[in-house]
């Protein structure tokens, strides 16, 4: 049975009291498809402000955690130190963790088991680089990745799977809805825009998208109601 239709939106590192509020009071206001699960991925200082302003209705998820709950490790936060500020998500794994900031998918697996051990469900990013889709181990890469998320994963009822073309990301280049149709069920990421939502929706095996720079325009509702 497939999940309620997903959309993530990354806020990354973008926003300030004043944007992200009207961003808010655009979402509070908005008429949304009730029939679709969506999350917003905040900057960590402001997760107390989102959650305490953001409709109910709506999710809120921390952009990344780390995998333990407490210690000496400046900079970071932990999946308690979320839950207290009455957030529930958290994503991990996504293409700059990995790729600037050099976070191993051993890393990624870890903190995967330790968000899901206290409770936060996971989006949990996978994807290829431009270079190695070209050079066609695109499935070999996307593989390695999955299994070591998979591999702490014990209930895949708290886990959402976004698959990201690292490629299409930020570029203005959007994968095709063949490109993002990866033969698991999960939800798209890469330039997924008001545009193009309808259509990479329409694919059988995407149910959801996680969405990055559009997530912080009005067209967000739109991509919200990408299936209506």
């Amino acid at each position: 049975m497939s999940r309620k239709f997903f959309v993530g939106g990354n806020w990354k590192m973008n926003g300030d009291k004043k944007s992200l509020g009207d961003l808010i009071q655009t979402m509070n206001g908005g008429k949304v498809d009730p029939n679709v699960e969506v999350v917003c991925g905040a900057p960590s200082i402001y997760l107390d402000f989102v959650r305490s302003k953001l409709d109910a209705k709506f999710g809120v998820a921390a952009q990344n955690c780390y995998k333990v709950p407490k210690g000496a490790f400046t900079g970071e936060i932990s999946p308690a130190m979320i839950k207290d500020c009455g957030v529930n998500w958290v994503i991990l794994g996504h293409s700059e963790r990995r790729h600037v900031f050099g976070e191993s998918d051993e890393l990624i697996g870890q903190k995967t088991a330790h968000a899901l051990e206290n409770g936060l469900g996971v989006i949990a990013c996978i994807g290829e680089k431009l270079d190695e889709r070209e050079a066609g181990i695109t499935e070999k890469v996307v593989y390695a990745q999955t299994k070591f998320i998979a591999d702490n994963v014990k209930d895949w009822s708290k886990v959402v799977l976004a698959y990201e073309p690292v490629w299409a990301i930020g570029t203005g280049k959007t994968a095709s809805p063949q490109q993002v149709n990866i033969k698991t069920e999960g939800v798209a990421e890469g330039s997924v825009t008001g545009g193009t939502c309808k259509e990479l929706g329409s694919q059988k095996d995407v149910d959801g998208f996680l969405v990055g720079g559009a997530s912080l325009k009005p067209e967000f509702i739109d991509i919200i109601n990408a299936k209506q």
